[in-house]
């Protein structure tokens, strides 16, 4: 069939009553969701990360697919995935777009400086990630290409900094339209400011969607699912599964709480006593999403 709202509509228009539409994840699912609402069709999202679980067969095509899916949808075995709203859907995509130029700029960054060690030159001194300590950088490489090629890259830096500087501007003024009091509650935690806060905002929506505290915890990844069998521990799993970038603004808050005063380090002393270093990082990880759920709830 078309790939369209109008097709796909007349398709499902002899089974309006008691229709139940379940697919998969796809780039598409953003207008067949707004479709089928629209034709007043309930939609279960199929979460990618179970799309292994479900193939056990040689064969693999669109008709075993479907009757998979549909077998899945009959049982209550479909995991669901949320639907997120459209009408912030948009600034979401523009501040994981956000990312994607920051780690240019960090791959910038990170060639200036490893163009110092081949030619054996002394460190610069200054910290380059900011504009005002870029000042005689271009004068201490005195290879003519080589200097060049650091002049490329500032060139770059100069303008990765003002894009990005113009987007955290325009997301935080969406921010404000869309939840306000969400967002300056979220800076009001030690350790999360103002990226962290838009991160968690438009990664979460809505923290109601949650009917317990360890659903989130398991949603951002910050706790592993133990396996077991016959009463025994056979390690972890499920890491992967989950919403990765709050897994990172939780990651980021934690080490960003521990400057905010002595109780930071006094706690995560205390965890590394007992668990080590790694692990009270991520424990502290855990403490902040807890503390979130709560704030947002």
């Amino acid at each position: 069939m078309k790939s369209s709202p109008d097709a796909l509509l007349e398709i499902v228009a002899p089974y309006r009553d008691g229709l139940v539409v379940a697919a998969e994840c796809t780039f598409t699912g953003y207008w067949l969701g707004g479709s089928l609402r629209q034709g007043e069709h309930p939609l279960r999202p199929r979460s990618r990360a179970r799309v292994k679980a479900i193939h056990g067969g040689k064969a693999k095509n669109d008709k075993i697919d479907s009757h998979k899916i549909a077998v899945l949808l009959r049982g209550g075995m479909l995991p669901q995935a949320y639907v997120y709203p459209a009408a912030m859907r948009a600034t979401r995509d523009l501040l994981r777009r956000r990312l994607h130029f920051v780690r240019k700029r960090g791959q910038l960054l990170a060639h200036i400086q490893n163009t110092i060690h081949p030619y054996n030159l002394d460190p610069f001194g200054k910290r380059i990630a900011y504009p005002a300590n870029r000042e005689g950088l271009l004068e201490h490489f005195p290879d003519p290409a080589v200097r060049k090629s650091v002049e490329v890259d500032l060139a770059l830096l100069e303008r990765y900094d003002a894009l990005i500087s113009d987007l955290e501007l325009a997301i935080v003024r969406h921010a404000k339209r869309h939840d306000a009091d969400a967002f300056h509650r979220l800076r009001s935690v030690p350790g999360i400011g103002k990226i962290l806060a838009l991160t968690i905002l438009y990664e979460i929506h809505d923290v109601t969607r949650f009917d317990r505290v360890q659903q989130l915890a398991s949603y951002a990844r910050l706790v592993k699912c133990a396996h077991e069998s016959a009463g025994k521990k056979l390690g972890s799993g499920g890491s992967k599964q989950g919403n990765v970038h709050l897994k990172w603004a939780f990651s980021e808050a934690a080490v960003l709480y521990l400057r905010h005063g002595v109780d930071g380090k006094k706690i995560l002393a205390r965890l590394e006593r007992k668990h080590g270093k790694g692990k009270a990082l991520s424990i502290l990880a855990h403490k902040i999403g807890r503390a979130v759920y709560y704030i947002l709830a």
